[in-house]
C-alpha cells in the first residue's frame, strides 16, 4: 500500500479511533472485543519502540505504565504458589497485552479524532444498545433475541447478562453527549431513555451504578446544594414513577424487586435471598482470605479454591462453575481472596496514582476525562457487587476505560493538535 495515498492517510487519521470503538461495539459478542484490544496493543508496541525516546517524558504513558503494574504485579505475585497455577500464570501473560494498548490509546488517539466527537460517537452506540433494549421489552424481541426470563438482556443476549451493569458504567458517555448536544432538556430525556433498560435489566449493581452517574451530574448541573436537593428529589420521583410503571408492566421485574425487598425482613436467610446468595459466596471469600492472607489463592484460582472454604450445604458447590462460584461478586473481596493483602494494597495505590493525576491536570483536561473517570468510579465502587475485574472480558473493558482516562487527563491542547 502507497503510504502516501488518501487510503492510507485516512487509515493513520481514523484507524486508532476505530480500534477504540470497536472495543465496545464488540463487547456484546462474547469475547470478541479481544480482537481489538489485541490489535491495539500491538500497535501500541510499535509507536512506543518509534518513540522509544521520548516516552519516559510523556506524562500518558508514566501514569498507564504505573495504573499497570498497580493491576498486574497484584497477579504476579499471587502466580507462584497458586491454587490453580495454570489459570493463574496464564491470566499473567494475557494481562501483558494492556500496558501497550494503553500506551496505543494515549499516542496515537489524541491525534486522530477530537475528544467530544468520540465521546458523542460512544454515545451514540449506547443510544443504539439503548433503543433495541426499549424494543425487546416493547414487543420481546431484539437484535440478540428475546430477553432472559427474568432480565433484560439486551445486545448481550439472555446467555450473557452484563448488559445492564454495561449500560450503567457507559452511561457518562451517552448523558455527556446528550448534554452536549442538546442542553439540559437532552440530559432529561437521556436520563429517562437509560432509565427503563437500567432498570428491566434487573442487575442490582447496575442500580447502584446509574444512581451513582445521575447523582454526580445532578451535583455537576445544580450548581448550589439546595438546587441539588430538589433536583435529586424531582429525580427520586420520577425514577418512583417509572419503577411503579415497570413492577405493573413486567412480572419479571416485579419479582426482582420483592426479593430485593426481602432484605428488609431481617433474617440472614432472606437477605442471602435478596442478594442472590452473595453471602454464601462473601463468607466463603472471608475464609479464603484469612487462609491466604498475604497473596492470596491466585489470580483467577477462586473457582478452583472454593469447594475447599465453603460451608455444607453452599448452594454453588452444585450450581457455580467447576464446583464453586465463579468469582468473588465484590471487588475488594475479589483482590484479597485472590492476591492477598498486597494485591490490596497495589489497587489502593492504583487510586492514589489516578487521583493525583486528576488533582494536578488543568481545567481542561480534568473537563476530558470527566466521562471516563466517572465510568471507573462507578466501575470500582467497592460496596457494590461486580463481575470480576481478571476476567477476560470485564477486565478488557476496564482498561479501556482506564486507557481513556490516561489519555484524556495528561495529552494537551488534545483539539489544538488536530489543526496543526
Amino acid at each position: 500500500m502507497n503510504l502516501t495515498s488518501p487510503s492510507a492517510s485516512s487509515l493513520r487519521r481514523y484507524g486508532p479511533a476505530a480500534i477504540l470503538l470497536a472495543v465496545v461495539v464488540l463487547l456484546p459478542f462474547a469475547r470478541s472485543a479481544e480482537a481489538a484490544i489485541d490489535i491495539g496493543a500491538i500497535a501500541g508496541i510499535v509507536l512506543a519502540w518509534r518513540q522509544r525516546g521520548a516516552l519516559a517524558a510523556n506524562a500518558g504513558v508514566r501514569l498507564a505504565a504505573m495504573l499497570f503494574l498497580c493491576y498486574w504485579l497484584p497477579a504476579l505475585i499471587s502466580a507462584p504458589d497458586s491454587v490453580a497455577p495454570g489459570r493463574s500464570w496464564m491470566s499473567v501473560a494475557t494481562f501483558l497485552r494492556f500496558l501497550p494498548f494503553a500506551w496505543f490509546v494515549v499516542l496515537a488517539l489524541p491525534a486522530t479524532i477530537p475528544w467530544p466527537r468520540f465521546v458523542g460517537t460512544v454515545g451514540l452506540v449506547v443510544a443504539l444498545w439503548t433503543l433495541d433494549a426499549w424494543i425487546q421489552a416493547l414487543t420481546g424481541h431484539g437484535l440478540a433475541g428475546v430477553p432472559e426470563k427474568e432480565r433484560l438482556s439486551g445486545i448481550f443476549g439472555a446467555g450473557n447478562l452484563k448488559f445492564g451493569p454495561a449500560l450503567a458504567v457507559l452511561s457518562p458517555f451517552a448523558l455527556a453527549a446528550a448534554r452536549a448536544r442538546f442542553g439540559l432538556r437532552g440530559l432529561v430525556a437521556a436520563f429517562v431513555l437509560l432509565l427503563v433498560p437500567v432498570l428491566l435489566a434487573g442487575s442490582r449493581a447496575a442500580w447502584i451504578m446509574y444512581a451513582l452517574v445521575v447523582a454526580v451530574f445532578l451535583w455537576r448541573e445544580a450548581g448550589s446544594f439546595l438546587r441539588f436537593v430538589t433536583w435529586s428529589a424531582a429525580g427520586l420521583a420520577l425514577v418512583a414513577l417509572v419503577g411503579f410503571v415497570a413492577l405493573r408492566g413486567s412480572a419479571a421485574f416485579d419479582a426482582r424487586v420483592e426479593r430485593t425487598l426481602g432484605v428488609l425482613n431481617g433474617t440472614e436467610q432472606a437477605v442471602d435471598e435478596a442478594a442472590a446468595g452473595r453471602l454464601q459466596i462473601w463468607g466463603t471469600s472471608l475464609r479464603m482470605i484469612a487462609a491466604h492472607p498475604i497473596n492470596g489463592v491466585g489470580v483467577r484460582a477462586f473457582r478452583v479454591a472454593y469447594p475447599d472454604y465453603a460451608q455444607r450445604g453452599d448452594k454453588f458447590l452444585a450450581e457455580g462453575c467447576d464446583g464453586g462460584a465463579c468469582h468473588a461478586h465484590n471487588l475488594v473481596l475479589e483482590v484479597l481472596s485472590e492476591t492477598g493483602t498486597i494485591g490490596l494494597a497495589l489497587w489502593i495505590a492504583g487510586v492514589i496514582f489516578a487521583l493525583r493525576a486528576w488533582r494536578r491536570a488543568d481545567a481542561a483536561a480534568r473537563s476530558r476525562a470527566f466521562v471516563p473517570g466517572l465510568a471507573l468510579a462507578v466501575m470500582v465502587f467497592p460496596i457494590n457487587g461486580y463481575f470480576a475485574f481478571y476476567s477476560a472480558d470485564w477486565g478488557l473493558f476496564f482498561w479501556w476505560l482506564l486507557a481513556l482516562y490516561c489519555a484524556a487527563l495528561t495529552s494537551k491542547n488534545w483539539d489544538a493538535k488536530l489543526s496543526d
